[in-house]
């Protein structure tokens, strides 16, 4: 021991400092995050200028909403294949080619002139972009150290929660200003970057392309073939009055058969695609089941606001996309200080107050009212930023709290495959309500509303002098325009009213995940 050194009697030896990710690393983290904002842009971006786009490839307003499905249905599916396919690949050769490919049919949608050509290239975006998320997940869980992975996690969560909060923001600039198609080519611009920190800092390392002998290949297809369903089914339900559809019954038909074949399929393989036994971890099963009611409330949030200013308020895309960045930009402030707070405040309890703000500012929209435009919601928005911001970063890290290194990618490719299929089905089920409950509205507003109310006569003779005083001269014709304003007028009282019901949806949701959450174990 002629080599020890003496401490001082007393003395208290220092632990060592524990040693941090590589600048070559990080710079490597920062692509792979590049790579999934621009995925989880793409989600959205589309859907404040979808009238313009349908306008510029000749199709209608019912056939448009396939614009955004087929992009999630390519996501929804490639997002439990990223680990298999990386294991083929490799990492590096995988995110590389899928960004690439993920670029070349952006541009792909930028030149398409038919509803089929759009459909086509916007899948296969989604399907190459779909990888870049859980990717940009695992090089978090995989490549930094543990004192340092809640900072991944909040740049991951900046992608997570800011990119479907500005996705509608740029996408009404750009449209409004320089046409639809620079929506799809601004891609470019992250992807190259996004290439050139990838290319110099991932390493190198050989195809395993003996796996595919070992895939589980039926277990793909059924998953497949039951989300794709699945994904139609919640986009176009509401619209085909659900079940009243027989092509709705057909595809909710062969989805539950796939998707039950796919379940059973996964615990009997020795290689499953999709490792469904990691939901025997506590913690990580409720965490899904919390993930994917955030998923629910995040992209249905940015669906029922837009909404709301379009049909009640009459806003143009880019008038809601400035509107819905009071949701998006506060975050870029809060999130930076999330792996501060992780360090001193138990992630259970960060999650259960986001969750809980979160919904308070749903409720917050329960009382709305046709004075109720951008300015009146601002404050709601900004409460709302800072509950999405202090949720997914640490309730990632509660779920995948002791998930070993080995599954690390699958766990990552099913908690945001759930995400996002909570997003989907969170947008359906929103959609349905706020029809329902406007059909529910208008209907007790009706029963009060007959020309036998003193209210009621007075409303339609002064409306009817107002328009016979602006040139009409038939007074039949004006009683009559008087009906049809009062109509309106029920409608729209009706329209809000359903859009109030449905954030207090919202509201009540969250705070059921919060109840996950608070049956999880402390992580470490």
């Amino acid at each position: 021991m002629a080599n020890a050194v003496a401490l001082p009697a007393g003395a208290v030896p220092v632990p060592a400092r524990p040693q941090g990710a590589s600048l070559t690393t990080w710079v490597a983290v920062c692509g792979c995050m590049l790579g999934a904002l621009i995925a989880v842009l793409d989600i959205q971006i589309t859907n404040s200028s979808l009238p313009q786009i349908e306008g510029g490839i000749g199709t209608g307003s019912d056939n448009g909403t396939w614009i955004s499905t087929s992009y999630l249905i390519g996501e929804i599916i490639m997002i439990p294949l990223t680990d298999y396919f990386t294991r083929v690949f490799g990492f590096r050769r995988f995110i590389l080619g899928a960004t690439c490919l993920f670029l070349v049919f952006s541009v792909a949608c930028a030149f398409a002139t038919t509803l089929n050509q759009m459909i086509a290239s916007r899948g296969l975006q989604g399907f190459f972009g779909g990888c870049l998320i859980p990717l940009a997940f695992t090089s978090v869980l995989t490549r930094l150290p543990a004192h340092q992975r809640p900072i991944g996690l909040a740049a991951f969560a900046l992608t997570a929660t800011f990119g479907p909060a500005i996705g509608p923001t740029i996408g009404g600039y750009l449209t409004e200003q320089y046409g639809w198609p620079t929506i799809f080519f601004i891609n470019l611009i992250p992807g190259a970057v996004m290439l050139g920190l990838l290319i110099p800092t991932l390493e190198k390392s050989p195809m395993r392309l003996s796996l595919l002998r070992e895939g589980d290949w039926w277990g793909i297809a059924f998953m497949a073939v039951g989300l794709a369903c699945l994904q139609t089914v919640l986009d176009e339900g509401n619209k085909d009055d659900w079940f009243g559809s027989p092509l709705i019954v057909r595809l909710s038909v062969v989805a539950a058969l796939c998707l039950a074949i796919f379940i059973v399929i996964e615990f009997k393989v020795e290689k499953p695609i999709l490792q469904l036994r990691l939901l025997a971890r506590r913690n990580f099963a409720l965490g899904i089941v919390a993930n994917t009611i955030v998923g629910f409330a995040l992209f249905g949030s940015v669906y029922v606001l837009p909404t709301y200013l379009d049909a009640v308020q009459g806003y143009s895309a880019q008038q809601i996309g400035a509107v819905l960045g009071w949701v998006g930009l506060p975050q870029l402030l809060i999130i930076p200080f999330v792996p501060a707070l992780m360090k001193r405040i138990d992630a259970r309890l960060m999650v259960m107050i986001g969750l809980a703000i979160f919904a308070a500012s749903c409720f917050m929209n329960t009382h709305l009212s046709f004075d109720d435009g951008g300015d009146q919601l601002m404050t709601t928005n900004i409460v709302r930023a800072l509950g999405q911001a202090i949720v997914l970063s640490p309730l990632a890290n509660i779920t995948m709290s002791g998930m070993p290194a080995e599954f690390s990618g699958q766990a990552s490719g099913l908690f945001n495959m759930m995400r996002s299929l909570g997003g989907a089905i969170g947008t359906a089920i929103l959609a349905t309500i706020i029809t329902k409950r406007e059909q529910f509205h208008s209907n007790i507003i009706g029963q009060s509303v007959t020309p036998y109310g003193d209210t009621v006569r007075d409303f339609l003779a002064r409306t009817q002098h107002y328009f016979m005083s602006r040139g009409m001269t038939d007074p039949a014709s004006a009683y009559h325009q008087a009906q049809v304003l009062l109509g309106q007028e029920v409608h729209q009282q009706a329209l809000i009213m359903g859009f109030s019901d449905t954030f207090a949806v919202l509201g009540a949701v969250l705070l059921v995940a919060a109840l996950a959450v608070a049956f999880t174990r402390r992580p470490a």
